[in-house]
């Protein structure tokens, strides 16, 4: 009886730390990844020069959506239909 009280939080340290070992090793996998892009000079840039013309364009569309979305909300906070 008391080992079958004792196996429940036992095995349950031992699935943890199973996991907790799988995701380090996950987590090292990564950043060795990462390591070997940055020396080969591979990493992409968060930006390409082709697409910065494309940029100006669409933050001028989301900043209009922005906009009328303010719009809707005043009039909903003013008591408006729209």
């Amino acid at each position: 009886m008391s080992f079958e009280i004792a196996a429940l939080p036992l095995f349950s340290f031992i699935a943890l730390l199973v996991v907790t070992g799988a995701l380090l090793y996950g987590w090292q996998g990564w950043l060795a990844l990462k390591t070997r892009e940055l020396e080969q000079g591979t990493a992409r840039p968060a930006l390409e020069p082709e697409d910065k013309g494309v940029a100006p364009a669409a933050a001028r569309i989301e900043i209009a959506d922005l906009k009328e979305r303010i719009r809707r909300l005043e009039a909903i906070a003013s008591g408006v239909d729209l």
